[in-house]
């Protein structure tokens, strides 16, 4: 499974990639204003995200109609060779990314809760579907659970003849909360986890490896 970052913030973006675990980012709108964006910014802001990482970076269209979607799709993907298009799950996002599909423009549709939006998704040519997880635990239901039966579905199936050059759709844990939804989610084979910063440097933390660590220490000292 690989990780992405679900984050706009490029500090973050620039430590994680460090660790040499980082295969992407995804960002929205609540991200890019989380970090004081402006929307004059906004297309300098993902190509320096692109630069950044060696992977695909998900930037997501706001508009609501077919023909505006394609439009701001088209927009981003002139960002950089590696902008994968968020589409929200909806009847014209659906449409949008048949388009945009079609001029082999990478989408990754987001908002997905349930295993017939994904088999839409798929269908329509979406190279990536992001079913949230943490939304269901939000509202007291079980999103791994959810989460489950969508990587199931679309595994029973072959959609390479819809998406752009044949690629296989990769599926997406999103709205990750915790280092047990990721541990789950591969468990489950999701192909990628986009994580907050926060959750991906608690996915390599355990209490054992700390007081392994500090009895390491200790015992260093004595020898010394």
């Amino acid at each position: 499974m690989k990780f992405f970052l679900d984050t706009a913030d490029l500090a973050e973006i620039e430590e994680a990639a460090s660790w040499g675990v980082l295969a992407g980012v995804t960002t929205n709108p609540t991200l890019y204003s989380r970090i004081g964006g402006k929307l004059a910014d906004f297309p300098n802001h993902i190509k320096k995200i692109c630069d950044m990482v060696d992977g695909p970076v998900s930037a997501e269209s706001v508009a609501m109609t077919r023909d505006e979607i394609i439009r701001d799709g088209r927009e981003l993907a002139a960002i950089a060779p590696n902008v994968v298009v968020k589409v929200p799950t909806m009847i014209e996002g659906l449409a949008a990314t048949k388009a945009l599909a079609a001029e082999g423009i990478p989408v990754n549709m987001t908002l997905c809760f349930t295993v017939p939006q994904a088999i839409m998704a798929a269908r329509s040519g979406a190279r990536y579907i992001s079913p949230f997880i943490g939304r269901f635990d939000d509202i007291s239901e079980d999103g791994l659970a959810q989460f489950a039966d969508v990587v199931q579905a679309i595994g029973n199936y072959d959609f390479t003849d819809h998406t752009v050059n044949g690629e296989k759709i990769e599926i997406i844990a999103a709205s990750v909360r915790s280092a047990n939804h990721v541990a789950q989610a591969a468990l489950m084979g999701a192909d990628i986890a986009t994580v907050p910063f926060a959750t991906l440097k608690k996915c390599v933390q355990h209490p054992l490896t700390d007081r392994g660590l500090e009895t390491f220490l200790k015992d260093w000292e004595k020898v010394q």
